[in-house]
């Protein structure tokens, strides 16, 4: 009976032992793999933003053919409305003593 407790918590402690090394090497390559992610995650923020700055003016370029139209009427209002405002004379200021 002895001998098999002795048995039984060697077994039992080199299963723990074991056990307590996967978890490390899990918590290491969960680490690592984290780095790995934020590392991808600002590379493709990075590249990401370049294409954006390269591709946005050409984008912008392209639909100007169908904006111009609605970009004209708003000009044309903004004017109309703006020549229509008289600037408000300053009324004389009362010096009074």
């Amino acid at each position: 009976m002895i001998t098999m407790s002795v048995l039984l918590m060697l077994f039992v402690g080199l299963w723990l032992a074991v056990a307590l090394v996967g978890a490390v090497f899990k918590l290491t390559f969960a680490l690592v793999g984290g780095l790995f992610h934020l590392v991808g995650a600002v590379l493709g923020l990075v590249f990401g933003g370049l294409a954006l700055l390269i591709v946005a003016p050409i984008v912008a370029l392209a639909v100007l053919p169908f904006c111009l139209p609605v970009i004209l009427l708003v000009a044309v209002i903004w004017a109309i409305a703006r020549s229509s405002h008289r600037t408000p004379t300053p009324a004389p200021a009362n010096v009074a003593h």
